[in-house]
């Protein structure tokens, strides 16, 4: 588990928002309005919980319904665990999750499964709420809507005709990579897993779930947004964090790095907001989200590391005694 890229990934962007905020601060006195920011973390950060609260139990309903309850703080811990490598780049950072429920019993086609689900479920409610801010921010939603389109078409296509993905892992064995040919086999079985969940019920609540977390989180940066002095039409400041999340998938950059902040504020520039008040906003929701994740997730990881070692320290006491 190589927590130092998460580690390094943390050290960068804190340069790099502090470099940001530095030249915007040489024109535009940006650093004043630190304080404000600061006073409004821990509510920020309060909502971020209750976000991933919501998420972790949608989460544990969909591995229930496939035969793997999950009890206990570990669970929740090794849920968490997948925030950790979110802007690790080459990876998705998430499916660590495989490495502490597979020691919990649960398969890693299963994990899968529940991953590409909500993961799915997620790029829809995030576009719901994305369009509040219908007609006030250009043509960028034709943009989502077809990013969105195509990412579960693609999901449907291979969940139903898995064939297409095991010829790919047939092809990679045969060229020497068993390794890739394992990781897409498994793909392809956690794909084929989550058609378990395809019934208009379930759709429904998983989706009404995401849409409730992702909800709590719009809601957090509308909040941001007014004690910065941002005032904006509700729908509008409810759709702009929303709408820049689905702008970060798109990029395909680890943990929408760089693109969901600049979505943030090209947006808000949009609606008249100056350059120094944007750029902090942007700056104080990633880190009361994305960066305060990565945190706990990397908290997470030694805290399942620690009681795993523990663990086999205890189960080699009993067979040498």
């Amino acid at each position: 588990m190589r927590i130092n890229h998460a580690l390094i990934s943390l050290a960068v962007v804190t340069a790099v928002y502090l470099g940001v905020l530095v030249w915007l601060d040489g024109e535009r006195g940006v650093f004043a309005l630190l304080p404000t920011l600061a006073s409004a973390m821990p509510v920020l950060l309060i909502l971020t919980v209750a976000s991933w609260l919501l998420r972790y139990a949608r989460w544990r309903w969909l591995l229930r319904m496939a035969g793997h309850p999950l009890k206990g703080g570990r669970a929740l811990a090794a849920y968490l665990a997948g925030f950790a490598f979110t802007a690790t780049p080459g990876k998705v950072g998430e499916l660590v999750r495989i490495r502490y429920y597979g020691r919990q019993g649960v398969p890693a086609d299963a994990v899968v499964a529940a991953f590409v689900f909500e993961r799915m479920l997620d790029l829809v409610a995030v576009l719901l709420l994305a369009f509040l801010g219908w007609g006030a921010f250009g043509g960028i939603y034709t943009t989502l809507l077809l990013f969105v389109a195509v990412v579960v078409t693609a999901v449907l296509v291979c969940a139903f005709y898995p064939m297409l993905l095991q010829s790919i892992g047939d092809r990679l064995a045969a060229w020497s990579l068993p390794r890739l040919a394992g990781v897409v086999r498994t793909v392809c079985a956690g794909v084929v897993g989550l058609r378990q969940w395809l019934t208009v019920g379930r759709v429904l609540m998983a989706l009404l779930l995401g849409i409730a977390a992702w909800g709590v989180t719009a809601g957090a940066f509308a909040w941001l947004l007014s004690k910065l002095g941002i005032a904006l039409p509700a729908q509008q400041a409810l759709a702009i964090y929303p709408a820049a999340m689905l702008a970060g998938a798109a990029s395909m950059l680890p943990g929408g790095l760089g693109s969901t902040e600049a979505v943030i504020v090209a947006l808000l520039r949009d609606q008249g907001v100056g350059l120094a008040l944007a750029s902090l906003a942007a700056v104080g929701i990633r880190l009361a989200t994305l960066w305060f994740a990565i945190v706990a997730g990397l908290m997470a990881v030694i805290r399942l590391e620690m009681l795993d070692r523990a663990q086999a320290l205890r189960a080699d006491g009993g067979t040498s005694t």
